[in-house]
């Protein structure tokens, strides 16, 4: 005679194939604006307004995701800072740039890249991304990388990748000095301080803005260095999968896994600066899934100290 389930493990059963559900069909198709307001520009400056966009890992068959951020335009900010991981796929260059046309086209925009943005994407055991990544290119790219660049470029995107510039915005002068991506050892942090150095000096109340994919400490303690005001990363998806309670179980990097999504300070003995780090906006077509941790942009608006 057939015993009957236990009521605890059918509750059980139930609960994992509901979170199953949530994870892979509904919460990674729910993009947020995640929004900071931040005390950074002198006093009597006007606002400015800048929208991060990170790990899009687009694929070309994502209509909701190109949808959506096309739609994105509609909040007309003043700066748009791309963080890398862009590319989800080796076929999605055309799509990608369809997305963010209404954006890049309208306004200034800087990018780096991330390693997805050289590799596609490949079937990896998850359990690996417990463990301290693999930080080695160890396969030829299979992403025209060069095509992607020239491509954010046509649309009036600026390459941030081990260099910097400077622009006004609303009145505030704008330091940008960016990194390609740590995680594959792509960044030179030698070739971006001499391009700051051919800027000349800024003024004194000029904004000091950093950008990265990876955010590994050593990296972010040599834009810390660099005196910047806030350093804007992605690459950790915020954890992918968080624990409620708990948080991110890894930042895929040497990131401490409490600073793994959203607003922080990255502070050593003698500066600090605030750190953004974006959870981003989708993952490896390998691994659909997300949990409490809902696909994001990030919208900082930052204001005078006063």
């Amino acid at each position: 005679m057939s015993r009957s389930p236990h009521p605890a493990a059918v509750a059980l059963g139930a609960a994992a194939a509901g979170v199953a559900v949530w994870s892979t069909l509904i919460e990674r198709r729910l993009f947020t604006v995640r929004r900071h307001t931040l005390p950074l520009l002198a006093d009597g400056a006007a606002p400015i307004r800048i929208l991060q966009l990170s790990d899009l890992h687009l694929a070309p068959w994502q209509a909701n995701k190109i949808d959506w951020v096309r739609a994105l335009a509609e909040l007309r900010p003043d700066l748009v800072v791309l963080t890398g991981d862009l590319m989800g796929h080796v076929g999605a260059r055309h799509a990608l740039l369809h997305a963010l046309r209404p954006l890049v086209e309208q306004t200034p925009t800087v990018f780096v890249h991330g390693s997805n943005d050289y590799y596609g994407p490949r079937r990896k055991n998850p359990i690996k991304y417990l463990r301290e990544p693999s930080r080695l290119s160890t396969r030829p790219p299979d992403i025209d990388n060069a095509a992607l660049t020239e491509g954010l470029l046509g649309l009036g995107g600026i390459d941030l990748n081990n260099t910097a510039l400077r622009m006004e915005l609303r009145g505030t002068t704008v330091e940008l000095f960016g990194v390609n991506d740590p995680h594959i050892r792509f960044n030179d942090v030698d070739a971006m301080r001499a391009a700051r150095t051919a800027l000349g000096d800024a003024p004194d109340d000029s904004l000091r803005l950093g950008v990265l994919h990876a955010p590994y400490q050593e990296v972010l303690g040599a834009l810390l260095a660099d005196e910047a005001d806030l350093i804007l990363a992605g690459h950790t998806h915020g954890g992918q999968v968080r624990v409620p309670g708990v948080g991110a179980l890894t930042a895929n990097c040497d990131l401490p896994n409490a600073q793994a999504r959203g607003l922080s300070v990255w502070h050593d003995a003698h500066r600090a600066a605030f750190l953004n780090v974006s959870a981003g906006l989708g993952n490896s077509i390998y691994a659909p899934v997300r949990f409490a941790c809902r696909p994001e942009a990030s919208l900082i608006t930052l204001e005078a100290a006063r």
